[in-house]
C-alpha cells in the first residue's frame, strides 16, 4: 500500500522554516508497488503464555537479527524477538510472578521497555538496563495490572526510533479476573485479533530506510508503506460474527485515524492500561504513537469491510492546521485491513453495559501540581512569533533555544533526575504544548486518567487508564494518578514524547519514585 504523501524537502525562515516538495516514489517503485498490490493473510503473531517453574512464569526472549521478505525477489535485514520481525504476544494475568530471560544476540546493545506495566525501575527496560551483545537480561516482576494491552519495545537512548524502526517490538497482553467474566471475544487470533500497525519506508534494494532529513528529525519519520503485524496489504478472514481488534499505532511518529469504510460506528471498549467503564461509540478513532484501543466490530455472512485511517481532523484547525497536517502526512486516507467473512459462528452473549471498576482519582486529592513544557526552540520561537510574543515564547524556555528538542528547558541526560515523586502520592501533570506539533506523552510505571484538556472535560474514550496522550499543537492537557509501589532513589522512570524521533532527540525526563 502506498500513500499520497508530501514530502518536506527544506526548511526556511519565510515559509515558516518549511518547504513543502512534491511526491517522490521509491526507486524501482514499479515491480515493487506492484507485487505489493497482492493481498495477503495478515499474520498473527504468535503467542507466548511461558513455563511455570516454582509458582514463577519464565518467558525466553532472544533479540535476533533476520532477514523478513516484504517485497517479492528482495529481502529486507530486520530484528525480532524470537523471530526475524517483531515478537511473539506476550500472555500474563494479574497476580502471575514472572521472569523475563531477555538475551541480545545483535552486534550491538539494546533494551527492552515494557511500555505500559507497573514493574520496578530497575526492570522498566528503559535506557538505564542497556543489554550489552551477548548477553543476557533477567529482570522479574509481580503483574499488578487491569486487563489491557500493553507492549514492548526498544528504548535505547538515542537509538529507540532507529532499532523499532528495524522491528524490535511486540504485544502483551493481560487479562484480570474481572475481564474474564464479561464474555468478551478473547479466543486469541480466531475472534480476539491483534494489530500492529506501523509505516515504513523501502529502499530500491528492500532494506528499510529511515531517518534521512531534518525533516524525518522535527516532523518525525514517517514510511510510505504500511505493515500490520509485519504483512503488506493484509485481510482477516473473520471467523465469527463478532470480532476484537486489538489496535497498538507502534508507528514512529504517525498519528492515524480509523474508521471503516461503510460508515458503520466503532464501538471502543478499551484505552491504553484498562478496559472503559463502558462501552463508546464513535465515529473516528485517533491513536497516537505508543496509544492503543480495543473494539468491536459485528459482521454479517458473506460480508467484506475495511479498516481504514482518515485525515486527521482533529489535529489543527485553519490554514495554520491543515498546512501542518499535510506536513506531517496526517491529510491521507487509506486502508489498514480488510475483513472478510464467510459463513459465520455466533458470538454469543452481548457485550455488557458495564466494563470495568477505575479508580476515580480527584483533584481535590493531589498533593502537588507538575507542569511539563514541551521545547522544540526553533519550532517554538517561530510559533512565539506568530503569536506575537517574540523569539522566545512559551515554548522555547529560555536558555533551552541551544538544544535541539527538551521538556522544561532541558534536553534528556541520563545522569540528571529531574523530578522526585513520593511513593503514595496522588499528583496532577500538567502538558503544555506550545509547538507546531502534536506530541503523544508518555509516562513510564504509571496508568493515569485525563482530567481535562483546555480547561474542558475529556470524552467518554478518555474515561480509561492510560499511560500515553496525545497533546495537539497549542494545547494544555492535565493527568492524575496516584504513584507508588516500587521506590527506588537511584532507579529513575522516564517520561517522554512518544514520537521516537523527538524522544531520541531529547524530548525526555526522569523521575525517580521516592
Amino acid at each position: 500500500m502506498r500513500f499520497s504523501r508530501r514530502r518536506v524537502l527544506g526548511h526556511g525562515a519565510a515559509a515558516g522554516l518549511v518547504a513543502v516538495g512534491g511526491t517522490r516514489w521509491l526507486a524501482g517503485k514499479s515491480n515493487a508497488f506492484d507485487a505489493a498490490g497482492q493481498r495477503r493473510p495478515l499474520r498473527i503473531p504468535p503467542l507466548l503464555e511461558g513455563t511455570l517453574r516454582d509458582g514463577v512464569k519464565h518467558f525466553d526472549m532472544q533479540i535476533q537479527s533476520g532477514i523478513s521478505r516484504f517485497l517479492p525477489g528482495r529481502e529486507t535485514p530486520t530484528i525480532g524477538v524470537n523471530g526475524a520481525f517483531l515478537g511473539p504476544t506476550l500472555r500474563l494475568h494479574d497476580g502471575d510472578l514472572v521472569a523475563m530471560n531477555v538475551s541480545n544476540s545483535l552486534p550491538y546493545d539494546t533494551t527492552l521497555h515494557w511500555h505500559g506495566m507497573h514493574v520496578p525501575a530497575k526492570a522498566d527496560g528503559g535506557p538505564h538496563q542497556v543489554i550489552k551483545s551477548g548477553k543476557k537480561w533477567s529482570p522479574s516482576f509481580e503483574v499488578r495490572q487491569k486487563a489491557a494491552l500493553f507492549w514492548y519495545h526498544s528504548h535505547l537512548m538515542g537509538e529507540t526510533g532507529a532499532q523499532v524502526n528495524l522491528g524490535l517490538a511486540g504485544l502483551i497482553l493481560v487479562d484480570d479476573k474481572e475481564s474474564g467474566g464479561l464474555g468478551l471475544p478473547s479466543e486469541y487470533g480466531i475472534d480476539d485479533i491483534p494489530l500492529v500497525i506501523q509505516d515504513r519506508r523501502f529502499k530500491a534494494d528492500g532494506s528499510f530506510a529511515y531517518v534521512s532529513s531534518m525533516h524525518d528529525e522535527m516532523a518525525g519519520f514517517k514510511g510510505d508503506t504500511l505493515l500490520v503485524n509485519g504483512t503488506m496489504r493484509p485481510f482477516l478472514t473473520v471467523k465469527r460474527s463478532r470480532t476484537r481488534l486489538r489496535l497498538l499505532n507502534g508507528s514512529n511518529s504517525r498519528i492515524y485515524n480509523f474508521g471503516f469504510n461503510d460508515g458503520r460506528s466503532l464501538l471502543q471498549i478499551a484505552s491504553d492500561g484498562s478496559l472503559l467503564e463502558r462501552a463508546v461509540k464513535r465515529r473516528r478513532l485517533r491513536l497516537a504513537p505508543g496509544e492503543r484501543a480495543e473494539i468491536i466490530v459485528d459482521m454479517a455472512s458473506d460480508q467484506t469491510i475495511k479498516l481504514m485511517s482518515y485525515p486527521d481532523e482533529a489535529g489543527g484547525r485553519g490554514m495554520m492546521g491543515g498546512m501542518m497536517r499535510r506536513m506531517v502526512g496526517n491529510d491521507e486516507t487509506f486502508e489498514v485491513l480488510e475483513m472478510r467473512a464467510g459463513r459465520l459462528e455466533d458470538a454469543g452473549s452481548s457485550i455488557p453495559d458495564r466494563l470495568a471498576s477505575l479508580p476515580d482519582w480527584q483533584p481535590d486529592q493531589a498533593q502537588r501540581t507538575r507542569e511539563f513544557q514541551l521545547n522544540m526552540p526553533m519550532m517554538g520561537g517561530m510559533m512565539g512569533m506568530m503569536r506575537g510574543r517574540g523569539m522566545m515564547g512559551r515554548g522555547s524556555h529560555g536558555g533551552g533555544m541551544h538544544e535541539l528538542m527538551g521538556i522544561n528547558g532541558k534536553s534528556m541526560d541520563l545522569k540528571r533526575i529531574d523530578e522526585r515523586v513520593p511513593s503514595g502520592a496522588i499528583e496532577i501533570w500538567k502538558i503544555v504544548n506550545d509547538t507546531p506539533f502534536a506530541h503523544p506523552f508518555h509516562i513510564h510505571d504509571i496508568q493515569f486518567r485525563v482530567l481535562d484538556r483546555d480547561g474542558r472535560a475529556p470524552a467518554a474514550h478518555e474515561h480509561g487508564l492510560k499511560d500515553t496522550v496525545l497533546v495537539d499543537s497549542g494545547e494544555t492537557v492535565r493527568v492524575i494518578s496516584k504513584f507508588g509501589g516500587y521506590t527506588d532513589p537511584d532507579q529513575p522512570y522516564m517520561y517522554h514524547c512518544h514520537i521516537l524521533e523527538h524522544e531520541d532527540a531529547g524530548m525526555m525526563g526522569q523521575f525517580a519514585m521516592v
